[in-house]
């Protein structure tokens, strides 16, 4: 029980860094680019705020109630970061929710 408490803090702990493979950090990039970046950041950013109340659903029901919304949070995770590929569904609901 001990290592799935710890598997689930250092996931939490590094939710940030998901967040932040998709959230557009490019502040050096020319302001076409950037505002380009931005632009599709905050699309991706909107997915995975939009997937909370899905993601809280699924915490509480331990799996059994999956959203549209968490889905397809899950799946863009997953796409755009190799640590969300090997994280479970639970782990990263929670995760979603911690943000």
């Amino acid at each position: 029980m001990s290592r799935l408490l710890v598997a689930s803090a250092l996931l939490v702990l590094s939710i940030p860094a998901f967040a932040g493979s998709f959230a557009g950090s490019s502040a050096g990039a020319s302001s076409a680019g950037s505002s380009a970046s931005s632009g599709s950041s905050s699309g991706d950013d909107k997915v995975v705020l939009q997937a909370r109340d899905d993601a809280a659903s699924f915490v509480a029901s331990e799996g059994r109630i999956r959203g549209a919304r968490l889905e397809a949070a899950l799946r863009h995770l997953r796409e755009r970061d190799a640590d969300a590929r090997e994280a479970s569904d639970m782990a990263l609901a929670q995760a979603i929710l911690a943000l």
